[in-house]
Order: structure tokens, then C-alpha cells, then sequence
């Protein structure tokens, strides 16, 4: 069964940096989109990051462009999240999710696998 293995969250002050980790495990593939959500308290799960694992092209929500680089190396199957500049308001639960084969507009997209999640908190 596929697997999704968050890591690198934590507690960090307001200007802070994280990198987030994600390996997928139980499937090899060649084409496939990776996404970066975020779940706060109260509110919906949001779209973060998103990158194609063929082409590496990547998606970024508004609230994050500028602060958040997404990444991927094809040797050890995992997709990262650089998180520079955080917010208070980047405090959540962050989510990485996986699209096999072709897909579309990587935000909208309906994505197969999900991992446990990683929490990040931001002070001020």
C-alpha cells in the first residue's frame, strides 16, 4: 500500500524557517503530482504547493508565493517544502498528498494518497 511520511515540522518564531519532508514508499512511478495542503484549527483544508514529478513544475497558493519553494528529489522519492518568512498564520497541520499519472491543474486536482500530517506552529 502506497505510504505518505510527513516530517520537520515543529515550533518556530515568526521570521523563522522550516523544511518540511515527505516519502512516498509502496509504489514506483514515473509521472505524478505532489502536493503541499494546510489544515488550521477550525477552518478547511487549503492548498499549498504542488509540484510535477516529471517536468517540475510548480504550483503555489497566493498566501505563500515568495516565502514557500517546493522541491523534489527522484532518488529517494520525496517531495520537501522550504518554508522561510513564517507567519503566525502559517500555524496549521501540513498535509502531503500524492497524484498518480497525468494529471491536470495540480490545485484542483483530486489526489489519491494522503500522509498523517505534520504540525507547524508559529509564534509571534
Amino acid at each position: 500500500q502506497v505510504q505518505l511520511v510527513e516530517s520537520g515540522g515543529g515550533l518556530v518564531q515568526a521570521g523563522g524557517s522550516l523544511r518540511l519532508s515527505c516519502v512516498v514508499s509502496g509504489r514506483t512511478f514515473r509521472s505524478a503530482t505532489m502536493g503541499w495542503f494546510r489544515q488550521a484549527p477550525g477552518k478547511e483544508r487549503e492548498f499549498v504547493a504542488a509540484i510535477s514529478w516529471r517536468d517540475y513544475t510548480t504550483y503555489y497558493a497566493d498566501s505563500v508565493k515568495g516565502r514557500f519553494t517546493i522541491s523534489r528529489d527522484s532518488a529517494k522519492t520525496t517531495v520537501y517544502l522550504q518554508m522561510n518568512s513564517l507567519k503566525p498564520e502559517d500555524t496549521a497541520v501540513y498535509y502531503c498528498a500524492v497524484k498518480f499519472g497525468v494529471t491536470g491543474y495540480a490545485p484542483r486536482i483530486v489526489y489519491d494518497d494522503w500522509g498523517q500530517g505534520t504540525q507547524v506552529t508559529v509564534s509571534s
